[in-house]
Parts: structure tokens; C-alpha cells; sequence
């Protein structure tokens, strides 16, 4: 009992060396979106990538954000981040992962920018009923129109589900955050940016459908997606080294990586 004792304990102080870290360097409490308290009306707000474009937060455009961020810091207990990893096709895991208190997912649909049928996008929207929807308005300048866009569109449905945006300072924190931990990519994966967050606001992160091999760890081949085998861009991404910290803070009991099938409940 006194060894299984320490172990906690040594899992508790790096969950809180972890969260402080965090904090410090990203804060996703206080910056994760775009709100009216961290971009005030007439704010002159950088890109993420296209550091020579501004956005001027315009009165239309303020009214969209949330008065505050409406998360805390570790409000949630247990939180699933799901991957669109080939690991995840016939794992079972769906009864745990909406077992958790919130569940963070990767939209993998593609819906033309919204620029012709909208109601797809929101039939497919509907299926997470009280979900939020969470969007890089601010990582470029070509995607703010889309972004904004999905705003109207879920209005223009009178769907009551939340638009939120990254706040662009929160990504580039979160690159140099893991940059600094050898991640060299051109950009850090939507993955890596929700896992980042689930860190702070969640006591538990388990993490589902993030693998980046051609094998599990059985030895048995597998796509790289759940929907599909077509490979990300060279470069672009440096998956294998994301998943070697996730797995690097498995073995310390900061997370949980889930890579095989799944009996719960």
C-alpha cells in the first residue's frame, strides 16, 4: 500500500508540474477562444500564420464571441480527446469515450467551405446534440470567412450549439510550447492543440485514435485513419514525434494513450 502510495503521489506532482507549465506558457483558461474580455471591440488581432494581416475586431464581429471563456481550470474530471487514427477502427471505445464528462473531437467531414448546401453541416452537427464548435477564424486569413460563415449558418438554423474561435496568441503559445519539447513541424496537429487544452481544463485526459505507425503496438498493420489510409502531407505535421510525448507522458500518469480495444462499462 505505502508503494502504491508513492506512485500516486509521484503521478500528482506531475499532473501539477504539468498544469503549471501549462499555465504558464498558454493558459487555456484565459485564452483558449477569442472573447470580449481578452479582444476587446477595435482590437487590431494578429494571425496566427499570416503574422502581416490584422483583423479589426468590428462590432459585428465582438457580439459573436463569449462575454468570458466559459471553462476553468480543471472544471472537468474526465475528459476523451478523439483522434482520427486507423487505431481507432474496431476498438469498441465509443461506450468509454462518451462515458467521459467531455468529450474534445476532430471534424473530418468536408463541407466546400459552406459556400452551397449548409444543411449537411448542420445534420451532421446535430448527431452531438449540446456540442460546441471550435475554429481557427484567426490561424489565417482564408479561413476567417469560412469560420465566420459556420456562425451564420448555425444561426440561420436557430441551433442553439456554441461558435467558439481560437485565439490566435493560444497557438502560437501552444507551438512554441512544443517546439520546445522537440516537435519540429511546420504546424503542431488540431490534435495536439486540443490535448494541450485538455491538459488544463480536465483532471483526466484519455486520449483515443492517436497513433501515427503503420502497426499497433500487436504488430498488426493498420490505415492511417479510422475512414481511410491516405497519408498527411510530408512535413506538414510531425506526428510520430506527438505521439512519442503523449506515450512520454503516459509512462508518467499525466494522460492516458488507449491503443487497444476497449470494455467499458
Amino acid at each position: 500500500m505505502k508503494i502504491l502510495g508513492k506512485i500516486q503521489e509521484e503521478i500528482r506532482k506531475a499532473n501539477i508540474e504539468e498544469w503549471s507549465t501549462l499555465s504558464r506558457c498558454c493558459n487555456a483558461p484565459a485564452f483558449l477562444f477569442t472573447t470580449q474580455k481578452n479582444t476587446p471591440l477595435g482590437t487590431k488581432l494578429k494571425y496566427e500564420v499570416d503574422t502581416s494581416g490584422i483583423f479589426h475586431i468590428n462590432q459585428e464581429i465582438f457580439k459573436m464571441f463569449p462575454k468570458d471563456m466559459p471553462y476553468h481550470r480543471s472544471q472537468f474530471k474526465k475528459c476523451a480527446v478523439v483522434g482520427n487514427g486507423g487505431i481507432l477502427k474496431n476498438s469498441r471505445c465509443g461506450r468509454e469515450i462518451d462515458s467521459a464528462d467531455f468529450v474534445f473531437r476532430i471534424i473530418t467531414e468536408r463541407f466546400h467551405k459552406l459556400e452551397k448546401w449548409r444543411k449537411p453541416f448542420y445534420d451532421v452537427l446535430q448527431v452531438y446534440e449540446n456540442a460546441s464548435v471550435l475554429l481557427p477564424a484567426f490561424y489565417n486569413t482564408r479561413n476567417t470567412d469560412v469560420s465566420i460563415r459556420v456562425k451564420y449558418v448555425l444561426d440561420d438554423f436557430e441551433s442553439q450549439q456554441a461558435v467558439y474561435y481560437f485565439h490566435p496568441q493560444y497557438l502560437i503559445n501552444v507551438s512554441r510550447y512544443w517546439l520546445g519539447q522537440g516537435v519540429r513541424a511546420k504546424r503542431v496537429s488540431t490534435g495536439l492543440i486540443l490535448v494541450t487544452a485538455a491538459l488544463e481544463l480536465c483532471e483526466e485526459v484519455h486520449l483515443f485514435g492517436f497513433w501515427a505507425f503503420p502497426m499497433n503496438p500487436s504488430g498488426i498493420f493498420i490505415t492511417h485513419h479510422y475512414y481511410d489510409n491516405v497519408k498527411p502531407r510530408p512535413g506538414f505535421h510531425a506526428m510520430p514525434s506527438e505521439i512519442f510525448n503523449f506515450l512520454h507522458m503516459h509512462s508518467k500518469g499525466i494522460l492516458r494513450v488507449h491503443t487497444g480495444t476497449c470494455s467499458c462499462c
